[in-house]
């Protein structure tokens, strides 16, 4: 006989942080809703005509797991169905690095802005300070300049500022902003005494930052800052007014969502257009995020579900004689009974491997594993904590 299996461990393994990797993806596109994240972890239900459009809970459906005939049909080579779920699940890891790599760009860029608007007055930016108001603009012979005073020296300024220099202006000064530790003050003055003026102020333990008040750069950095805002926002959510009635952009078809371990009790059934229409529609990597974790995670169980045969018919031949049970322990405390329970059971299956477990030091012969990893029955770990 002759079964050759593709499927190595390191690729499942890679498969299973690919699932989690879009599960924390979700998390940190819905930053601003964490509580909602579960509720789009969800698999579309299966193949019977009544669940075509069911999404469900995972543990639900893993527990009514079906093979999808259509997807990866039965009688096609062993290697075929194989190869079909890898590229799935290949070209949905490179979609995702591309999709996640121009958000995290977004976001870094937004970052950086946001930090330009932290810190105090002498390092953050002034575009969301000052006001055209706050200058003398167009002027040859006049400027006006900020000037960054310590909260304790606010008398002193007012005292002493049209003095620093000739040809200030005088009562020219204003407090525009101030921080923890100090002010700004605007001051004009003629342009030929400025380097004059900032000598005096830096004596005086005064600080004059250097800025001058360009509409335009502030008019671009804003206009910046809100459209990272606006798309950072949009990879969660789209305004819904592109979902008025008579929109093609989702079908009318029911989508229902199914309480975590009790799939024969749906929610109350809502249309795509209902359900997106209560308040903001998905964003397009949210939206990206919903149907490929659904798809990627489905590939894998059928991979999953594709290793416990393979792997029961290696162990125990042909013809085709072994039953998979999906056993979930109540708490993590019993999992240590659990085995022992099983490998009571099973233990005639394989008495090399049922010592093994008792005794470390027994070797199973032409097997590489690690003798926690073989056991006499066939065993494979479903993770479904992806949030963890």
């Amino acid at each position: 006989m002759s079964l050759i299996c593709p499927i190595r461990r390191s690729r499942t393994s890679s498969f299973s942080l690919l699932i989690k990797k879009m599960a924390q993806s979700v998390v940190e596109v819905m930053e601003d809703a964490k509580g909602k994240v579960p509720e789009n972890l969800l698999a579309n239900g299966g193949l019977k005509e009544k669940m075509k459009y069911l999404k469900i809970d995972l543990p639900s459906f893993v527990t009514h797991f079906e093979w999808d005939m259509a997807k990866y049909p039965a009688k096609q080579p062993l290697v075929s169905v194989v190869d079909t779920l890898a590229k799935q699940l290949a070209q949905i890891e490179t979609d995702l690095k591309s999709r996640t790599a121009a958000y995290n760009t977004l976001k870094t860029n937004l970052e950086n802005l946001e930090k330009k608007s932290m810190g105090n007055l002498f390092t953050r930016t002034l575009s969301d300070i000052v006001s055209k108001e706050d200058f003398v603009l167009g002027s040859e012979y006049l400027i006006t300049l900020l000037v960054i005073v310590p909260k304790p020296s606010y008398a002193q300024w007012q005292k002493t500022y049209e003095s620093l220099s000739d040809m200030v202006v005088p009562r020219s000064t204003k407090l525009i902003a101030e921080d923890n530790e100090g002010g700004l003050f605007t001051v004009t003055l003629f342009r030929k005494v400025i380097e004059d003026f900032k000598t005096k102020a830096r004596e005086n333990k005064f600080t004059v930052r250097e800025f001058y008040y360009d509409e335009k750069e502030i008019k671009r950095e804003r206009e910046e800052m809100s459209r990272l805002l606006s798309d950072k926002k949009q990879q969660y959510q789209t305004s819904c007014v592109a979902l008025k009635k008579g929109s093609s952009t989702f079908p009318d078809h029911k989508v229902k969502v199914t309480p975590l371990g009790n799939p024969a009790r749906p929610a109350a059934g809502q249309t795509d257009r209902e359900r997106e229409s209560e308040g903001e529609g998905e964003g397009p990597l949210l939206r990206w995020l919903k149907v490929n974790f659904s798809e990627a995670f489905i590939a894998w169980i059928h991979i999953k579900a594709l290793r416990v045969f393979v792997e029961s018919v290696l162990r125990y031949g042909l013809p085709v004689n072994f039953q998979a049970v999906l056993l979930q322990p109540h708490k993590k405390s019993s999992t240590k009974r659990l085995r022992e329970v099983l490998n009571s059971v099973f233990r005639h299956l394989d008495q090399v491997a049922a010592a093994s477990i008792l005794d470390a030091s027994v070797e199973i012969p032409g097997l590489q594993l690690n003798n926690q990893d073989y056991f006499p029955y066939v065993y494979f770990h479903i993770d479904l904590s992806l949030l963890d």
